[in-house]
């Protein structure tokens, strides 16, 4: 087994472990042990110092990942690139900062006004020591990328994180410690994470400091500009995933934090349909980089097929899972205010399944000689999105949230697909697709018409049992995916031997 394939084998487990592990922390003991109101912070002090880190570091980590090859040394200082690392960050988070800064009063005063945002307030300045320490894990993280070292990152940011956020909330519900200590926990988290990763890559001798050189100072304005380049482009995708959070912070009529808590809940369940197709992309991205090197147009094709027919099929029968399992899926949320906003996951899924469903499209864009068109595809979804919240957030609530999130991920994946069609004549949808949603359709109309089991965890595996066999089944006799029925043939020799 080669590096990369060794790589993405662990970085694979090392993701289904965490979602696993943060599927329990928000579904099940978050439910039970905090409040919504508590859940809502901590959703969103997390959105905040994510953006928070990536704007005030100016796209150093996509900087790092392209210059970093052409000043590698073996002396190890590489031109001075980890000093003029270390400059940058200082500089632009400090400069960032007292933006931030500038307007704390007007935010710690509007905020103070709104009953559902007690906590926003209280723990405002938790906001910048935790995005500083989001920054410098990054930084480091993507030094270690360029030396092929990526597991142990993985591992920190995916399992090491979510297991201290369990302890600590098991500790609450021991009572033991308070909110208040529980986000000193996750503080205190993120301060090992970067203390275990540096120490780590200080034991690998790969870098050094050392003075920057000429040539660094002298491409400095091209650092910059690439910087910002990238950083429009790698934020405002994040902004599309987290944008629907700030914008309920900003325009809920009340109790915002307990809003972004039942939403952010029922938006990480959704994220489950994608899973598979994060997993099938690590291998299509390689695959396709090296056919545009060779030009090979048809392999391009092929793999943008298969990947929209697989994610399509998989994540079609997640989502019909999720539907029909409504009942146990409340049960594990615990909460009350839950049941009311079940169309909110629904609305929410059909987004996630839409972006799948596109499935390479961007990558062949983003890999080919029009990269800059990802750039101005997903900040023009990133303004649709903030101007549909805008619209519908005060009219319809969190479902205007959820319709603008799945309208911008049909928006962007059409935008992609159109784009893909005109410049390289390449499109994967067909009659496979169409059979797709007759299948989905049939299996989902089973789910929701079979009687409930009084007991509802064996109701959820006798329905999900029954689901699923007549999905594959009708996915078997229909030849919608070549590589499934390849597999289950597999299967079948094994149980006729």
């Amino acid at each position: 087994m080669n590096l990369l394939k060794k790589q993405g084998f662990y970085n694979s487990i090392i993701l289904y472990a965490g979602t696993a592990l943060g599927f329990l922390n928000l579904t099940v003991l978050f439910q039970r042990i905090l409040t919504l109101e508590e859940i809502g912070f901590f959703t969103i002090m997390n959105t905040i110092t994510l953006l928070y880190a990536q704007i005030a570091s100016v796209g150093i980590n996509n900087i790092i990942f392209k210059y970093f090859p052409h000043f590698r040394s073996d002396d190890k200082k590489h031109g001075g690139f980890v000093t003029f690392i270390l400059i940058w960050c200082v500089i632009s988070f400090v400069l960032f900062t007292l933006i931030f800064l500038y307007f704390q009063n007007s935010i710690i005063k509007h905020y103070s006004n709104e009953s559902g945002s007690r906590l926003l307030v209280k723990y405002f300045y938790y906001l910048i020591p935790l995005s500083f320490l989001t920054m410098v894990f990054t930084v480091i993280e993507s030094l270690a990328r360029t030396v092929f070292k990526n597991i142990l990152s993985s591992f920190l940011r995916e399992v090491f994180l979510r297991l201290f956020t369990l302890a600590g909330v098991l500790l609450i519900g021991a009572s033991l410690i308070d909110y208040h200590g529980f986000l000193s926990v996750y503080v205190a988290a993120n301060v090992a994470m970067i203390a275990i990763l540096l120490y780590y890559v200080y034991n690998g001798h790969d870098f050094k400091f050392g003075r920057i050189s000429a040539p660094i100072i002298k491409q400095r304005k091209e650092f910059l500009k690439y910087g910002f380049y990238t950083l429009l482009s790698s934020s405002s995708f994040a902004l599309i995933q987290s944008l629907d959070n700030l914008m309920l912070m900003v325009l809920a009529v009340k109790n915002e934090l307990s809003t972004i808590a039942i939403y952010s809940t029922f938006f990480a369940i959704a994220l489950v349909i994608s899973l598979p197709a994060k997993a099938l992309n690590r291998t299509s991205l390689q695959i396709i980089a090296q056919a545009w090197a060779d030009n090979d147009l048809p392999k391009i094709n092929k793999i943008y097929y298969k990947t929209s027919v697989m994610q399509m099929l998989i994540g079609a029968l997640l989502f019909i899972g999720l539907i029909v399992n409504k009942h146990f899926i409340l049960l594990l949320l615990h909460k009350k205010e839950y049941p009311i906003y079940f169309n909110v996951f629904i609305v929410v899924g059909l987004g996630f399944l839409t972006d799948i469903t596109g499935g390479v499209n961007g990558y062949i864009v983003n890999l080919s000689k029009y990269y800059r068109y990802t750039t101005y595809f997903i900040v023009g979804s990133v303004l649709f999105c903030v101007a549909a919240n805008w619209l519908l957030i005060p009219r319809i609530g969190m479902m205007g949230a959820a319709v603008a999130y799945s309208l911008t991920m049909f928006i962007l994946n059409f935008l992609y697909w159109i784009f893909v069609k005109v410049k390289f004549g390449l499109q994967p949808f067909g009659r496979t697709h169409l059979l797709i949603i007759i299948i989905s359709a049939i299996a989902l109309l089973t789910g929701l018409y079979l009687p409930l089991v009084h007991n509802v965890y064996i109701d959820m595996i006798l329905r999900s049992a029954i689901v699923g066999a007549i999905y594959i089944a009708l996915a078997y006799m229909l030849k919608i995916s070549d590589d499934i029925n390849q597999i289950l043939d597999g299967i079948f020799k094994r149980f006729v031997r």
